[in-house]
């Protein structure tokens, strides 16, 4: 997986882009820590000065392995091929899709070009959304045009934080779901050949069932954010505590044994369309 470090400038803004530290494993190595990692106990993060630990490894995940039905090994691969994308203005897919978020999300209101102050609007750390994709590629946009198109009455709650007393200090939120596209690959350990955490083996159960499970979970995991930060009561700069205590909470419920579809996860019923 390519490096998508490295977020532009900070255009003024309290916000910084999502960025990683260091280059992605490679599928099937042992992952190496770099010394930036050991400090900050992550490879990417929201916000000026902030360290996200909701990337730890933990000991035990390099030693496990499990194995793969082949219809499972398919659907990883194509997961992994859409990883691989990094997000290119140039590319006119990539334009389109941009264009079709900013539609989803301010119907109609017009866009003045793919760089404008408007996207701050929509809580990008600037004038260019390109410079924030860095942190997740390609992907992390699909996910919110997912999201946009599928949940659209939860998208737009969540864009304009209609629910809840909320702080005065809320979360950017395009920029947040940018780390949740990256908090989700780490946690289900996608750029491994194999899982190496029951948790990744369990989502790769779900996936084989249905191929939108990766965006799925992520419309999930973002209406779960919300409620773990309303339920903490936080500000911007909780947002690494928000982030761990979803990730979680997360992980608590893809393990549940009566689990058989991410539509039976509790948290599921947090999103309405």
């Amino acid at each position: 997986m390519d490096d998508r470090g490295g977020g532009g400038g900070g255009g003024g803004g309290s916000f910084v882009a999502v960025r990683r530290i260091s280059q992605g494993l490679d599928r099937g190595s042992a992952c190496h820590s770099t010394s930036a990692e050991a400090v900050a106990g992550s490879t990417a993060w929201l916000g000026r000065g902030l360290s996200c630990v909701c990337a730890q490894r933990r000991d035990s995940d390099a030693r496990a392995s499990f194995d793969l039905t082949p219809g499972q090994e398919e659907c990883l691969e194509r997961l992994q091929n859409r990883l691989d994308v990094a997000y290119d203005s140039s590319i006119p897919e990539h334009q389109e899709a941009l264009c079709a978020l900013w539609h989803a999300a301010f119907p109609g209101e017009e866009l003045h070009g793919l760089i404008s102050e408007q996207w701050k609007e929509m809580g990008w750390q600037g004038k260019d959304p390109s410079t924030d994709f860095r942190g997740g590629g390609f992907i992390s946009l699909e996910n919110l045009l997912y999201f946009a198109r599928n949940f659209p009455k939860s998208f737009q709650e969540l864009l304009w934080k209609q629910e809840g007393d909320r702080s005065l200090w809320e979360y950017p939120f395009a920029v947040a779901g940018v780390n949740i596209t990256f908090m989700l690959i780490q946690m289900l350990d996608l750029e491994a050949v194999k899982p190496r955490t029951l948790v990744g083996a369990t989502f790769l159960k779900f996936l084989a069932e249905n191929e939108s499970a990766f965006d799925l979970l992520y419309c999930i995991t973002f209406k779960l954010l919300d409620q773990q930060w309303l339920a903490m009561r936080a500000s911007y700069m909780d947002f690494n505590a928000v982030m761990k205590a979803t990730r979680r909470q997360l992980e608590t419920e893809l393990l549940q044994e009566d689990i058989t579809c991410l539509e039976e996860l509790p948290s599921y019923s947090l999103l309405s369309r």
